[in-house]
């Protein structure tokens, strides 16, 4: 299984995330070039070679216009008509940035501001040539991707994180949604970030992608608000469910964008699995520490080792078969490792089934809420069993009637090879052969 490992040992912020990644790229400049092509307004990508610790990684830049600007924090806090943010963060991942201008208006970050509607939007700031800074709504973030030059998967991937940012910034200040706005050129810096992992996840296309727990920094940071603890409201809220720890670094090394990605794209959260190793990426950031400021990436094949998973067993007497067989396929086609029925017999006699669904240990909620939805139990048995499997992959073999999928798996010393019966009975039905017949062009 096709694995990424995300090591969060100095937190998570987009850009750094988007390096580590960029690392594993086989064409990163051409990576580059189609970012820089998807259509986000001014924004530029670059990346350069960087050193931490004597270690060699990947540091990207993001320009608006030709201005470089920060990581694409989304703080939210109060807006008033003085415009005082004394936004001076000092993250673990170096992006303190100082911008003065006549509002003295500090942005380094994507800031989501919490508005009121009667704010005069018109702002002539002078902020190294960028003019008249709107707000953006998450509806303009929303029409914004949508009309961006790259696939609907990374449209769906980046709005879901979005999402996640602007959720966690309403509850942080109590208000709707859609009255949290970021702030134009910030929120560029984000959507550049969003976007440019949302690619090179489809990219590189892991079948499973899992994170250490978040190390999200310490102490406090200051914004318009005053004074905040680290991680900050909304960051917290993102990584509700998540494991993390702090103390070790004096700043916040955790942003909202980070949390969120790493929400969205990890199914689960621990050490790293036994994997096959491939290739390894180093994402780095801005500051100096006497530890790497990094986030690594590897990527890998898991297989050829074992995992914990969960089972999740009911008793059933009182469903039709065709009901049973509907929530099988519906749990199926949710991501379930497995669901199957043993017949067995019950109380007063009854016969029924014993019907119980394998999942990943972080898929329990999730599936323990569509069996109680889709299945007449009142109740379930959950347990945890040591998995061992072999590594699998998927050829196309080409054939006289078409191509055909190879599944191989492979690994405790052994290497077997089976073609897709789909693939097989197609072929079957098409040329009135039998499947015995189709087997044997596959030899």
């Amino acid at each position: 299984m096709k694995t990424l490992y995300i090591e969060c040992n100095m937190g998570a912020a987009g850009d750094m995330l988007m390096a580590a990644l960029l690392e594993l790229h086989e064409d990163r400049s051409g990576f580059l070039q189609r970012l820089n092509e998807a259509g986000i307004p001014g924004v530029r990508v670059t990346a350069d070679s960087a050193l931490k610790c004597g270690i060699t990684g990947t540091h990207i830049s993001v320009s608006i216009n030709g201005q470089v600007e920060g990581a694409g924090h989304c703080h939210s806090h109060s807006h008033d008509h003085d415009h005082s943010h004394g936004h001076d963060h000092d993250h673990g991942h170096g992006h303190a940035h100082e911008h003065s201008h006549s509002h003295d208006h500090d942005h380094g970050h994507s800031h989501a501001h919490v508005h009121s509607h009667d704010h005069d939007h018109s702002h002539g700031h002078d902020h190294g040539g960028h003019q008249h800074h709107s707000h953006s709504s998450m509806q303009h973030i929303e029409h914004l991707i949508n009309g961006l030059k790259v696939s609907e998967k990374v449209k769906n991937d980046a709005l879901t994180v979005y999402r996640l940012i602007a959720e966690a910034e309403s509850h942080a200040h109590n208000v709707p949604v859609t009255d949290i706005h970021f702030h134009e050129v910030g929120a560029m810096d984000a959507v550049a970030d969003i976007i440019g992992v949302c690619m090179l996840m489809e990219d590189l296309a892991p079948e499973l992608v899992l994170a250490s727990p978040v190390h999200v920094g310490s102490g406090q940071v200051r914004c318009a608000h005053g004074i905040l603890p680290v991680p900050a409201p909304a960051t917290a809220h993102i990584l509700k469910g998540v494991p993390i720890y702090g103390g070790q670094v004096n700043g916040e090394l955790c942003t909202p964008t980070g949390a969120a990605l790493l929400k969205h794209f990890a199914a689960g959260f621990g050490d790293m699995p036994v994997m096959t190793l491939q290739k390894t990426g180093y994402g780095m950031g801005t500051k100096d520490f006497t530890r790497a400021n990094c986030v690594r990436a590897f990527l890998g094949h898991k297989g050829s080792g074992h995992e914990e998973i969960a089972e999740l067993i009911c008793n059933i007497d009182d469903m039709t078969p065709e009901a049973i067989a509907f929530a099988q396929q519906l749990l199926m086609e949710e991501g379930a490792l497995d669901v199957y029925t043993i017949p067995t017999g019950m109380k007063k006699g009854r016969p029924g089934i014993l019907f119980t669904c394998m999942c990943r240990q972080s898929q329990i909620e999730k599936f323990v809420s569509l069996i109680f939805k889709h299945t007449t139990t009142l109740g379930l048995r959950e347990t945890v069993s040591r998995r061992h499997s072999l590594e699998r992959e998927e050829q196309v073999m080409a054939t006289p009637y078409g191509p055909v999928r190879m599944k191989k798996a492979s690994g405790y010393g052994v290497a077997r090879m089976k073609a897709e019966y789909e693939d097989m009975a197609k072929i079957a039905r098409e040329n009135q052969l039998s499947l015995a017949e189709v087997g044997l062009l596959l030899k």
